[in-house]
């Protein structure tokens, strides 16, 4: 069910501590048809095979965080269910409906050879409260999220709360502002210009979430 690609740090160019995730976007450049034929094999198959030869058959979503390197794709992590943001992007660009393919894959299959996508490309900026990942204030009030959802852009709600009729944090990450596009640059485009729409003191989020895509598309 798809690739993205996430961007852990909080900071701009990979700096500071690892969070659970500021922004994602998906397709990822050069996870082709091969690369993704490669996983499968080599690592997906492997694992499920694995886990019921010990008596442990898997159903379900199973996320599989990799690291690329010059030697191929290395495992970080197994989830057994999608990653956020990543989901984000993912969902928004699926073409068909999900419930069937849960429903397949809880039951054990038989699943279909292709999911139809969406031709265009999803960015996902994650708003968060200042201080995250460490300590954080709650219960601040939040502006713009109405004029933010317009368009080709979702605001996923995460650490969200409503108090006396207003809309306030109540978490480290807060909001995920989710566009599509023609392309990786119009849609990060969207998602930044639907993130500076929404306000609440000491929002925090990424500006370079895509910036590394969309120079490869680019050929910077």
């Amino acid at each position: 069910l798809g690739a993205a690609q996430d961007h852990k740090t909080v900071f701009d160019e990979d700096r500071g501590p690892n969070t659970g995730g500021m922004g994602a976007y998906s397709p990822v450049p050069g996870f082709d048809a091969a690369l993704e034929d490669h996983v499968m094999k080599t690592i997906v198959k492997p694992t499920v095979a694995a886990l019921a030869s010990q008596g442990s058959p898997y159903r379900g979503v199973l996320f599989v965080g990799l690291m690329l390197t010059d030697q191929g794709p290395k495992v970080l992590e197994y989830n057994c269910r999608w990653g956020d943001p990543e989901c984000q992007v993912i969902m928004t660009r699926l073409g068909e409906d999900l419930v069937p393919l849960l429903l397949a894959a809880a039951k054990g299959g038989p699943l279909p050879d292709h999911v139809a996508w969406k031709p265009q490309s999803a960015v996902c900026v994650n708003l968060v409260s200042g201080g995250y990942p460490g300590r954080y204030p709650t219960g601040v009030a939040i502006d713009g999220v109405e004029s933010a959802a317009r368009g080709d852009v979702q605001v996923f709600h995460a650490g969200t709360a409503e108090r006396d009729g207003r809309l306030v944090t109540a978490g480290g990450r807060v909001l995920g502002v989710t566009a599509t596009g023609r392309d990786v640059r119009d849609a990060t485009l969207c998602a930044y210009d639907a993130a500076a729409r929404i306000k609440f003191d000491g929002v925090h989020y990424r500006r370079d979430i895509a910036a590394k895509a969309i120079d490869r598309r680019e050929g910077a």
